[in-house]
């Protein structure tokens, strides 16, 4: 769990990058006002994360890593950038959208494997509004953060339906048993704007 310093450090080191890179002045203080060793220490931890933006309640980009392997910090950095500019379903963010996007930024547990036996067993054991799954068979995979479960009102068939569609397969591939799942928990700081 991390401190409130750390949240609002990462949330407005997320907004200067990508305010810095559509050369919109912002404030140039993003430290915590105070920095202890703990704080750095967190700070420098490798873990998976994703930044998401929203305008208006929906989507404007998403992207991350779901296994850490750089900083904390620089992990929010790229992947700020990303979403801004790089997500494919997006038209880069622009100057005058800047001012409309809400960061959210979702810091990952290491995924474990989920063993299932069934269908029914898969379902029966993933924690809607808890667990973010990572689904894969061979080249395919996709994830889905915790905060997804919301999109499909906590309906597992849709969710993995979609899921499954998402990492290229047909939608009722998670019915064949021969998938593997792993699960992860985040926690997620967005901003009050």
């Amino acid at each position: 769990m991390l401190n409130e310093n750390i949240k609002k450090y990462l949330l407005a080191l997320a907004r200067k990058t990508i305010a810095e890179k559509l050369e919109i002045k912002t404030e140039d203080i993003v430290e915590p006002e105070s920095l202890n060793d703990e704080d750095s220490k967190a700070l420098e931890e490798k873990c998976g994360v994703f930044v998401t933006l929203e305008i208006n309640g929906g989507l404007r980009g998403c992207i991350g890593h779901i296994i850490g392997t750089e900083p904390l910090y620089k992990g929010v950095i790229e992947n700020a950038l990303s979403a801004a500019f790089e997500d494919p379903r997006f038209d880069p963010l622009t100057r005058k959208e800047f001012p409309q996007i809400e960061i959210e930024i979702s810091i990952l547990s290491r995924p474990r494997e989920l063993k299932y036996t069934s269908p029914e067993d898969l379902k029966e054991k993933l924690r809607v509004g808890v667990d973010g799954v990572v689904l894969s068979k061979g080249w395919a995979k996709a994830t889905y953060l915790p905060q997804v479960w919301e999109t499909f009102a906590g309906d597992k068939e849709q969710f993995l339906s979609s899921l499954c569609m998402k990492a290229g397969l047909s939608p009722d591939e998670w019915m064949g048993g021969e998938l593997k799942i792993e699960t992860y928990q985040a926690e997620v700081i967005k901003e009050n704007l």
